[in-house]
């Protein structure tokens, strides 16, 4: 079996995201026989089938299937390492590199942005990727440098620091408890316009002790994205679960009946250990630290 090099399980995986050689040139930035050529020859090296060619597209056969994983692993370290370069070779004292940073929706929206303004301002040679994601980013395979989660990191290879609980609580627009009513209970919630999710996840399994009687058929407005909850409550359509931070940023929002629900997130910052030497890494890291600390402490 002749090695391939790393051009061909770059195609591989874009015509696998795209379903078609034409979409992965255009994803690639190369022109469509290049990429065939590209399929072809990792085919060959390998000695499998890895799409079956339709007018619908290119299927993924099963040995392409078992590949990805492997495939999509390499191409996070191809990556990280040209994450890593980036802030290598310079003589000047100005720190450079790119840092690839991963948060939930929220965060990534509400919060990271002045934290990272404040960083750009006395970093401007750090360049941030953020990966806007609910789901938790593999940081031992470097899909991301830095993470916020919302749970405790176990990987012993982690440089983790707990910044607080972010609390989580009902909420909904003044104008709308003044035309329907405050609930004080259970029950008188039920009756309200509730704004929640559309799918059961991980975390809403771990929720719905703490939701009383409230069952999926409770919400009016459903949605998966917690973005499209924030901005149901703040446009007045009902009552939904924030952040109690953001909500304490719009005077028009007012919490509701917190002793019927009080959530705390364990909130974590995590990076690679072999990343406390890079002085880009290193940076971002500290500065996320201290402005994370602000906005849970309401500084």
């Amino acid at each position: 079996m002749t090695e391939p090099n790393w051009d061909l399980y770059r195609s591989f995986l874009a015509v696998l995201r795209e379903g078609s050689l034409s979409g992965a040139a255009r994803s690639l930035g190369l022109t469509q026989p290049t990429v065939g050529r590209h399929i072809e020859a990792l085919e060959q090296a390998l000695g499998l089938s890895l799409f079956i060619r339709s007018q619908a597209g290119f299927l993924a056969t099963d040995a392409a299937h078992a590949l990805q994983p492997y495939a999509e692993t390499l191409a996070s370290t191809s990556a990280a390492l040209l994450r890593a370069a980036s802030g290598m070779g310079h003589e000047d004292t100005q720190i450079n590199g790119v840092v690839r940073v991963t948060a939930s929706e929220v965060v990534s929206v509400e919060v990271l942005p002045p934290i990272l303004a404040w960083l750009r301002d006395r970093h401007p040679g750090i360049t941030i990727e953020l990966a806007v994601s609910n789901r938790i980013e593999n940081l031992l395979r470097r899909d991301a440098d830095i993470a916020v989660r919302m749970q405790r990191p176990e990987q012993d290879v982690l440089v983790a620091r707990r910044i607080g609980d972010i609390e989580l609580g009902f909420h909904a627009r003044r104008d709308y408890l003044a035309r329907h009513g405050t609930p004080h209970t259970w029950e008188q919630l039920a009756r309200h316009t509730l704004i929640g999710i559309d799918k059961e996840n991980a975390f809403t399994r771990k929720l719905q002790p703490l939701l009383g009687d409230l069952s999926a058929s409770a919400y009016a407005i459903r949605s998966d994205s917690d973005l499209v909850h924030l901005a149901s409550i703040r446009a007045g359509l009902g009552i939904g679960i924030c952040q109690v931070r953001l909500a304490q940023r719009n005077p028009e929002l007012v919490r509701i009946a917190p002793d019927l629900l009080n959530i705390a997130l364990d909130t974590w910052l995590a990076m690679h250990e072999n990343l406390r030497s890079n002085p880009a890494c290193a940076a971002v890291y500290t500065a996320l630290a201290a402005g994370l600390d602000d906005y849970i402490s309401g500084s």
